[in-house]
């Protein structure tokens, strides 16, 4: 679904993603951690094609990832969310319903606001929005088109305890249906319980990409170590 082959982006001398390769497989579901400038998010951002990448090849669904083919494989949830101010969050859903083509959407779509606690929001103005409320519908935005690849990213910052339960609902339901979802979080308890493989960053290069029991075998051989635990043990300062 996605192959990511020594990706490099680099600002001036110093590089941020630091010649990089994983591949995403179908239904997978796996968690993007690391510290703060460890280089998330500006992958993130190089995959979907927001920022030019120094090096490296990209695809997804087998498409290089900057093409029209690749961009009808995946939607992304970024950290800060955008909304336009002047429509409502119903014009939100239709405006992503006409550009992706999709039909029958407004069931669909009272289907996400109902969940994600909107109905009764469906009329406000993209700008009377709290942060949390945009995050929600831009995660209904993403999620509208049916995509078979998402990358969210903090896509839990901003949500009351109740979406947060929702989105990983959501995630569970997107794994079941065969779709895949890399999702970089600060929140590492967030991922913890739902993803089939972690990746931990720093400094802009891959310190472990396998299962959390298979990365705790590696480098901690203790039953009892935490992701959190691991996290820390593998992101420390020496």
């Amino acid at each position: 679904m996605l192959i990511v082959n020594n990706l490099i982006k680099r600002y001036g001398k110093q590089n941020a993603v630091d010649d990089i390769s994983f591949e995403l497989k179908g239904g997978e579901v796996v968690g993007l951690l690391g510290p703060n400038g460890a280089g998330k998010s500006t992958t993130i951002k190089c995959i979907v094609g927001l920022l030019r990448k120094s090096s490296g090849e990209i695809t997804i669904g087998g498409f290089d990832h900057l093409s029209v083919e690749a961009k009808r494989f995946f939607s992304y949830i970024p950290e800060t969310p955008y909304v336009y101010d002047l429509l409502t969050v119903q014009e939100h859903l239709q405006f992503i319903a006409q550009a992706y083509g999709v039909k029958e959407w407004k069931n669909k779509a009272n289907e996400l606001l109902e969940m994600f606690e909107l109905d009764d929001k469906r009329e406000k103005l993209g700008r009377d929005l709290s942060k949390g409320m945009r995050q929600k519908v831009s995660i209904c935005c993403a999620l509208l088109p049916d995509p078979q690849l998402l990358f969210f990213d903090e896509p839990m910052i901003g949500l009351d305890p109740k979406a947060i339960k929702n989105t990983k609902k959501i995630f569970k339901e997107l794994k079941e249906a065969g779709k895949t979802i890399l999702v970089s979080t600060h929140m590492i308890d967030s991922v913890e319980s739902i993803a089939d493989r972690i990746m931990i960053l720093k400094d802009g290069r891959i310190l472990g990409n396998d299962t959390f029991a298979n990365l705790k075998q590696q480098f901690v051989q203790d039953e009892g170590t935490s992701l959190e635990d691991l996290f820390l043990e593998l992101t420390k300062d020496e």
